[in-house]
């Protein structure tokens, strides 16, 4: 991993550069199937998705789900996404806007909450890998924030001044994590989020409709700091 000192991207894996949705908006309704939950249109799950996951099941049955159910719909998901994910691939453009960032002398990592021994071989597969310095998933229970997370991703990257970062993510959380990081964010409304539940997140964050508008913001933030 060599040193870099220009603007640097930490991309989301799941719904943004990874156009996955479909997978996990099925694997989300088995999940509901497990305790008689109505399923959810695409629309629908975008406006109520929300960190921590248990909060999300909270919005939908009135309550928190107890640790039972929690495990049994946690568990259901991950096997139905796991199935699904296969029919899935990258969004569009994703290649060449890496091999560009890339080309033009900066870097870029891959920070997740999919689990990490999941993730490295499916970002490898596509053939992707080499354009990022570091590929990080999660480690540990899911469906927490990324924060913490974010600070060790940084923390790990040699040359990377966080007040040069941005982060591209589809989640609110993303932009929370960002900032707890000390980066800026670009908020993407090709997954888990529609467009107002991501203006939400914050004053001054931009919000886009694609990945190369995503960029193209996270260069003029970098360029500000």
């Amino acid at each position: 991993m060599g040193t870099h000192t220009d603007a640097h991207i930490v991309w989301d894996w799941n719904g943004t550069l990874f156009h996955d949705v479909d997978a996990v908006i099925g694997a989300t309704n088995a999940a509901f199937a497990e305790l008689g939950l109505q399923p959810l249109t695409l629309e629908r799950y975008r406006e109520l998705y929300c960190v921590p996951v248990p909060k999300f099941y909270e919005r939908l049955m009135g309550r928190l789900p107890t640790e039972a159910e929690w495990e049994l719909m946690d568990g259901t998901f991950h096997r139905h996404y796991t199935e699904h994910r296969l029919r899935c691939g990258l969004a569009e453009g994703v290649e060449e806007l890496l091999a560009e960032w890339a080309g033009a002398g900066r870097s870029q990592s891959i920070l997740s909450m999919y689990g990490h021994e999941d993730l490295v071989p499916l970002v490898r597969g596509f053939g992707i890998e080499t354009h990022f310095v570091r590929v990080d998933g999660r480690t540990g229970p899911s469906g927490g924030s990324k924060a913490e997370h974010m600070v060790r991703h940084l923390g790990a990257l040699t040359g990377v001044d966080p007040a040069r970062t941005v982060v591209i993510g589809d989640a609110a959380d993303d932009a929370l994590a960002a900032r707890h990081a000390g980066a800026g964010a670009v908020l993407y409304t090709g997954g888990s989020h529609g467009r107002a539940s991501l203006e939400a997140a914050g004053a001054g964050i931009p919000v886009v409709d694609t990945l190369q508008e995503a960029v193209a913001e996270a260069e003029r933030l970098a360029s500000a700091a």
